[in-house]
């Protein structure tokens, strides 16, 4: 696919896609309404100082881990139109709450319940591969990505002034924060009405039941657990983190991880049960194996570049303000580039992935220019010339960016009917990522912090290089089904053929004679 193929607006799927990156954007600025309202709110509520704004910050990411895990299972059951859709509208309502909160409370949990928002990224993964082929997939998801995460920065640009300048009162925050309430609402009717889950005579290949990642081997299934761990660590990390500033007692605390315990223990029991039988009864043919070392090595990325994007964008103002003493304005301006660079390079990355003819080496190729840009970040100091500094920043950007783009150019090649599932457990990485470097900002200096960035890169390099297979029929017109594929698409459509012939029995009248006991 051509990148001016983007604009054909006559073809259906270019449509879908616009329509889901848009739908991924409005996520976004929904997600991050809060920090640039945070100082205004906290004129207006006497009440809010920064221990309370810290509160908030960390509840807007605390549950978009586990958000993450549960809606990619839900997709691949119910399909992206109704898991975007449902997603857009659900979360209008915590929105709307937390416009209209006048005590912590409320708004801790209007935050927490709205911090699921964030997940809505994982939906359009799978959307985007039901409508273009292996070999445009890069580009596509790119595409998605990158225009979509741009709400981030959006919100940053527009809610202030029109909090300010529209609204123009004490309650400005309130209106803006509840405008982008009505919007997810409304988008969400207009998702549902606009596309499909798939091109017409194509079936939906999903699962019958909410069920956690099917491995192909024992080992694979030992690593599924142990790469499970850590999403609900980072989540420890968080209530340490909320402990840490009062908000949680001894008692809600230590509550907090036995009960993050037992939720790990009932997600290994899932595992076990459901992949045992499978396993143990031979009931995976060879030509539906896959590695899960392939989504490991793809957790490491999100990890390390998604994860950094999401610290750094958290730091870098401040960086910038105290190493050049420049005011705050220019500061946040200069960082932004860091985010701005998102609408290019990410569907770049993706770009790339698709004409090079090995997705793999991309990954490897961004993953080592991600470490290369950390580390020269690590070097600046006030003697450096602005402009330079600028110039390392947006670099190591576009790589940053551009590993994004070419990590879900290889995700919905893995396992198609598994898309959501891998989807969610990578972007969920995304976000321990970022919880990981964002707490160990807090115990070093800059220098060292770009340096763990920069480290942090490396291993997932390595990893990569090592465990990251490319994917079967990653260039080719069509998806190839394995066996077990097949076997599955019969059964859905053999039930679909049921439903639609129960529905028409159900639509006629009585007495008509044309049930199964009439011939």
């Amino acid at each position: 696919m051509q990148a001016r193929e983007l604009v054909d607006f006559k073809q259906e799927r270019i449509r879908t896609l616009h329509y889901t990156w848009v739908a991924f954007f409005i996520t976004f600025v929904t997600w991050f309404n809060l920090a640039p309202l945070a100082t205004t709110m906290m004129k207006d509520l006497d009440w809010l100082d920064q221990g309370g704004l810290k509160i908030l910050l960390i509840c807007n990411v605390a549950l978009t881990i586990p958000a993450r895990v549960i809606i990619g299972a839900l997709l691949d059951r119910y399909g992206p139109k109704l898991v975007f859709s449902g997603l857009l509208i659900t979360m209008s309502l915590p929105c709307f709450a937390f416009a209209l909160g006048n005590d912590l409370i409320t708004l801790v949990i209007s935050r927490l319940l709205l911090s699921t928002i964030g997940a809505g990224f994982v939906i359009g993964v799978r959307m985007v591969s039901e409508w273009f082929p292996p070999k445009d997939i890069g580009l596509a998801e790119g595409f998605y990505a990158g225009w979509g995460n741009f709400g981030s920065a959006a919100a940053a640009m527009v809610l202030p002034t029109i909090a300010l300048k529209v609204f123009g009162d004490e309650n400005g925050w309130r209106y803006s924060i509840a405008l982008t309430g009505l919007i997810c609402l409304l988008y969400g009717v207009i998702y549902y009405l606009k596309v499909n889950d798939t091109p017409e005579g194509k079936l939906y290949l999903g699962s019958k039941r909410t069920e956690p990642i099917e491995v192909s081997s024992y080992f694979d299934m030992v690593l599924l657990i142990l790469w499970t761990i850590p999403l609900y660590g980072a989540l420890g990390v968080l209530a340490w983190k909320l402990h840490g500033v009062e908000f949680l007692g001894d008692g809600v605390y230590y509550s907090v991880l036995a009960v993050l315990l037992a939720l790990y223990i009932r997600d290994v029991v899932r595992i076990l049960r459901h992949n045992v039988p499978l396993l143990k009864n031979n009931q995976i043919p060879e030509d539906d194996f896959y590695s899960f070392n392939s989504v490991a090595a793809l957790n490491t990325t999100y990890f390390a570049n998604f994860g950094a994007e999401l610290a750094v964008i958290s730091m870098l103002p401040a960086f910038f303000e105290n190493t050049f003493e420049i005011s705050a304005a220019q500061a946040g301006l200069v960082a932004s580039s860091f985010a701005f660079v998102n609408l290019v390079a990410r569907p770049f990355g993706g770009y790339l992935s698709d004409i090079f003819q090995s997705r793999r080496t991309i990954i490897l190729i961004f993953m080592f220019g991600i470490a290369v840009g950390f580390f020269g970040m690590s070097q600046i100091n006030s003697s450096w010339p602005l402009i330079a500094a600028l110039a390392i920043t947006m670099s190591c950007s576009v790589f940053v960016q551009g590993a994004e783009g070419a990590t879900f150019a290889i995700i919905p090649l893995i396992k198609k009917r598994m898309t959501g599932k891998i989807a969610g457990m990578v972007g969920a990485y995304g976000n321990v990522g970022a919880v990981v470097y964002l707490t160990v900002f807090t115990m070093v200096d800059t220098q060292k912090f770009f340096l763990i960035l920069a480290t942090g890169s490396a291993i997932s390099f390595i990893y990569c290089l090592i465990f990251l297979k490319e994917p079967e029929g990653a260039f080719e017109e069509e998806f190839t089904l394995s066996s077990r594929d097949q076997i599955l698409l019969s059964e859905q459509e053999r039930e679909m053929l049921s439903d639609m012939w129960r529905d028409q029995v159900d639509d006629e009248p009585e007495g008509s004679g044309e049930g199964p006991d009439s011939k």
